[in-house]
């Protein structure tokens, strides 16, 4: 059974760092996308950073852009968000997604992810 479980959420000031991992459970797939979206509320959920895990081709949102830095184990069938010089705005729920069957160059399309963990949530204070 496929899990993916977040962590590392919280609260922090504007200008702190957070590092959220996303543990994947019974993922034995060598090569799919991965990534964080995350969903504030009354807003549309947005693609964070993506990671092609057979390359490593990444996507990475312009609002987080030299901010955030998304990252894989492999070994560990772990993801993380590194997340310095948080801003309020990226106040939200963070989400972890993969899925085996999307294309290397679609990573970052939320709507398409079969599966999905329940969420961390990271709230940055100004």
């Amino acid at each position: 059974q496929v899990r993916l479980v977040e962590s590392g959420g919280g609260s922090v000031q504007a200008g702190g760092s957070l590092r959220l991992s996303c543990a994947a459970y019974g993922y034995t797939y060598s090569s799919y996308c991965t990534g964080w979206f995350r969903q504030a509320p009354g807003k549309e959920r947005e693609a964070v950073a993506t990671i092609y895990t057979g390359d490593g081709k990444t996507y990475v949102a312009e609002t987080v852009k030299g901010r955030f830095t998304i990252s894989q184990d492999n070994a560990k069938n772990t993801l993380y968000l590194q997340m310095n010089n948080l801003k309020p705005e990226d106040t939200a729920r963070y989400y972890c997604a993969a899925d085996p069957n999307l294309d290397r160059n679609y990573c970052y399309v939320s709507s398409s992810y079969l599966h999905w963990g329940k969420g961390t949530q990271v709230t940055v204070s100004s």
